[in-house]
C-alpha cells in the first residue's frame, strides 16, 4: 500500500532534463506550487549529448523561451565558452545564435536557478506509476512506496523510457551512459493505450584533448562580440575558447565500410529511426558515398576538463572500430578515447495524441514534453517544457490555456507540426519550417512574446521593466524617424543614394534600404546620436523587413481567419465524397482541431480543403436551423 510522504502540489514535473527544468520553472513562475521529481538532483541540467545550445532554428527557440522569462537562455549565457552567430552574412530572419557551453557550468547554473526559484521543490525518486481517478491524473507513485499528489502532471522522460544503449553488438539498458532506464514507467504508459513508437539517437566517442595535435588543425574562434541568448544578459561571464576543425578521409571511410556489419544499426540490432539531420558517421558514409570527407568539429566540453566532443562522428560501432577510425583522422592519430560513442534506442509517444497545450487528449491533467514526443535537441525539449509547464499551471490555477501559434513563434510552429503531423523520425527545428520566418526573427522574440508573457502572468518584474524600457526607447526612435520628411536632394546631400523621383522619405523609409545604416540617418537627425547600439540595430532590422512583413501579415490574417473555423472532435472525414482513402486515413490520425491544421496534413490539396470547409458550413447551418 502506498503512503503519502509529500505535500500536495499544483503541478508535478517528472524528469529534470531540459524539458523538465523549463516546465518546472514555467509552472512555478505562474504561481503554481511545483514539484520537480527526478531520480537525482545531480541530473538536473545535464547536457547529455553535445555541449552546445542554439543554432539555426534552435537559437530562435532559445530566444523565444527567454522572451517568456524562461531559464535556458540565461543559463547558456552564464555557461557559454564560445558564442557564434550562424548565417551572419545572411539576413537577420535566418541568423541563429549558438553557444559552446561548459557542461559543469551549465549544470551548476541550472541547479542554482532551480534552488532559488520560489514555489519549486525538488524531490528525488523514481516515478513508477501515475495516480488516476478515472481518466484524471492526480499524482505519481515512487519506487520507495510514497506518493506525490497534484492537480496536474507533466511527464518529461527524455530517452529514458525503455532506453537501450548500443555499442556494436553490445546492449545495455539505460537512459544515457551511466543512468538506468525507466522500464516500470514505460510499462505503465503502455496501459494508457497511447500510440507508441521507437526512435534512436547517438553520440560520438569523447576524446582526451591533451592527446589531440591542435597545432596542425584549423582553429575556429568565437565572435569577437558575443551574441548572447537572453535579452537580460549584458556580457559573457566565462572565459572564451576556440574549437578545432578536422575532417574524415578515404581511410576513415574504408574502415567504417569494412565494419558496417558490426554497427548496431547496420547489424540489425536497432529498430528505431534516427535523426535525418544529425546522422551517424556510418550513415554519412553509406548515404553520401560520393563524398570522401566529412567535417568534424572538436568542441571542448569545459574550462576545467580535457574532454573534447568530436561533433560529426556519432556512432554505434564497436569500441575497437571507433579507435581505428578516430586514429585515421588528421590531428587525432594519437587521440585517447575516454568514453566510446553509442546509440540509444527509446520509446516515444505519437504527439498526435496531444493537443496544442501538450496535454494528452485521452486523459485529463496529464501533459508530455520533450523527447517523449518524438523530438531531438535540448532547445526543442525546453520549448515544449515551457508550453506544458505553463498549461499545466493554467489548469491547476483555473486560468486560460496558453497557446502558441505558427504566426507568433517557432514554438507555435513546432507544437502545431507535432500535434498535427506527428513524426516519422526525431523532429528538429529549422527556420525553413516557419511560413512567417521574416517576422519570426531571433532579434524580435521579445517584441513578439513578452507581451504574451505579461498577459499570462509568467514573467518577473526585472524582465517586465527591462522590456517596457526597451520598447519605450524603440518607440521614441521610430517616432522621430517617422516624422522626418526629406526630399531626394536632402537625402543625397547627406551621402545617401536614392532615386531622384521627387518623393519625400522618412527616416524609416531610408533604413529600409539594405545599404543605409542607422549612423547614416543620424546625420540627418542629430538628436538620435545617443541611441544605444541595441536599439539602433533593432530599429534597423524592423525597417528592413517592414514592407515584407506588411505583406506577410496579410497572409497571417488570412490564416487566422481559417484558424477560427474549428473542426469538431467527432467530425466524420469518411463521409466526404471526393477525398482519397489515404487522405481520409491521415485526417483521422491527425484529428486536426481547425481548418488551418487540416491544411497542413500531408497530401492535403486546396480542393480537399474546400470540401471540408463546405461540409463544416453545412453542418453549422443544420445546427442553426
Amino acid at each position: 500500500m502506498f503512503h503519502v510522504k509529500h505535500a500536495h502540489f499544483d503541478v508535478i514535473v517528472v524528469g529534470g532534463g531540459h524539458a523538465g527544468s523549463e516546465a518546472a520553472h514555467a509552472a512555478a513562475r505562474m504561481g503554481a506550487r511545483t514539484a520537480l521529481v527526478t531520480m537525482s538532483r545531480d541530473g538536473i541540467g545535464v547536457m547529455s549529448c553535445n555541449p552546445a545550445i542554439g543554432g539555426l532554428g534552435k537559437g530562435h527557440l532559445v530566444r523565444e523561451i527567454d522572451a517568456m522569462d524562461g531559464v535556458m537562455g540565461r543559463v547558456a549565457d552564464r555557461a557559454g565558452i564560445q558564442f557564434r552567430l550562424l548565417n551572419r552574412r545572411k539576413g537577420p530572419a535566418v541568423q541563429g545564435p549558438r553557444a559552446q557551453a561548459d557542461r559543469a557550468l551549465y549544470k551548476a547554473a541550472m541547479l542554482e536557478e532551480t534552488d532559488a526559484r520560489p514555489n519549486l521543490d525538488v524531490i528525488e525518486g523514481e516515478v513508477v506509476d501515475f495516480l488516476f481517478a478515472g481518466q484524471r491524473a492526480f499524482g505519481v507513485a515512487l519506487a520507495d512506496g510514497s506518493e506525490v499528489r497534484a492537480h496536474t502532471v507533466v511527464l518529461t522522460t527524455g530517452t529514458f523510457l525503455r532506453g537501450v544503449i548500443h555499442i556494436g553488438d553490445s546492449r545495455e539498458v539505460g537512459g544515457r551512459m551511466g543512468d538506468k532506464a525507466s522500464v516500470r514507467l514505460a510499462e505503465r504508459i503502455d496501459g494508457l493505450n497511447l500510440p507508441l513508437g521507437r526512435l534512436k539517437t547517438g553520440t560520438p566517442p569523447r576524446l582526451n584533448g591533451r592527446t589531440i595535435d591542435w597545432s596542425i588543425l584549423e582553429s575556429q574562434p568565437g565572435d569577437p562580440e558575443p551574441e548572447l541568448f537572453s535579452f537580460l544578459s549584458k556580457k559573457a561571464e566565462a572565459r572564451q575558447v576556440a574549437c578545432g576543425i578536422t575532417h574524415t578521409n578515404a581511410t576513415t571511410h574504408e574502415i567504417i565500410r569494412e565494419n558496417l556489419s558490426r554497427s548496431a544499426m547496420y547489424g540489425g540490432h536497432i529498430d528505431g529511426v534516427g535523426p535525418r539531420y544529425c546522422p551517424s558517421i556510418e550513415d554519412k558514409v553509406v548515404r553520401f558515398a560520393d563524398k570522401d570527407s566529412h567535417q568534424v568539429f572538436l568542441e571542448p566540453e569545459g574550462l576545467t576538463t580535457d574532454t573534447v566532443y568530436p561533433n560529426g562522428i556519432s556512432t554505434s560501432l564497436p569500441a575497437d572500430v571507433q579507435a581505428a577510425y578516430i586514429h585515421s583522422i588528421r590531428g587525432l592519430e594519437n587521440a585517447e578515447i575516454v568514453q566510446p560513442g553509442y546509440a540509444i534506442e527509446y520509446d516515444y509517444v505519437d504527439p498526435r495524441a496531444l493537443d496544442l497545450r501538450l496535454a494528452v487528449s485521452s486523459c485529463e491533467n496529464l501533459f508530455f514534453a520533450g523527447q517523449i514526443n518524438g523530438t531531438t535537441g535540448y532547445e526543442e525539449a525546453a520549448a515544449q517544457g515551457l508550453v506544458a509547464g505553463l498549461n499545466a499551471a493554467a489548469v491547476a490555477l483555473d486560468r486560460d490555456p496558453v497557446i502558441f501559434s505558427r504566426t507568433d513563434s517557432y514554438i507555435g510552429v513546432m507544437i502545431d507540426d507535432l500535434t498535427t503531423r506527428g513524426v516519422a523520425e526525431p523532429y528538429r527545428m529549422f527556420t525553413s519550417r516557419a511560413e512567417f520566418r521574416l517576422s519570426l526573427r531571433a532579434d524580435n522574440a521579445d517584441q513578439r512574446l513578452t507581451p504574451k508573457a505579461i498577459e499570462t502572468g509568467c514573467i518577473g518584474e526585472e524582465r517586465r521593466v527591462a522590456f517596457e524600457d526597451k520598447m519605450a526607447k524603440i518607440d521614441r526612435v521610430r517616432e522621430v524617424l517617422g516624422e522626418l520628411s526629406l526630399t531626394p536632394k536632402e537625402v543625397q546631400a547627406a551621402g545617401i543614394e536614392v532615386a531622384q523621383d521627387g518623393s519625400r522619405r522618412s527616416g524609416l523609409d531610408l533604413l529600409a534600404f539594405q545599404d543605409v545604416q542607422f549612423s547614416d540617418v543620424v546625420s540627418l537627425e542629430p538628436g538620435l546620436s545617443g541611441t544605444e547600439p541595441e536599439i539602433a540595430r533593432q530599429v534597423k532590422n524592423d525597417a528592413i523587413y517592414a514592407n515584407y512583413i506588411a505583406r506577410q501579415m496579410r497572409d497571417v490574417e488570412a490564416l487566422r481567419r481559417e484558424e477560427g473555423t474549428g473542426i469538431p472532435s467527432d467530425f466524420d472525414f469518411d463521409q466526404l465524397q471526393g477525398l482519397s482513402n489515404e487522405l481520409k486515413g491521415k485526417l483521422r490520425a491527425a484529428r486536426p482541431e481547425n481548418l488551418a491544421q487540416a491544411g497542413r496534413v500531408d497530401g492535403m490539396t486546396p480542393a480537399a480543403l474546400t470540401l471540408i470547409l463546405s461540409r463544416l458550413r453545412q453542418d453549422s447551418r443544420k445546427r442553426s436551423a
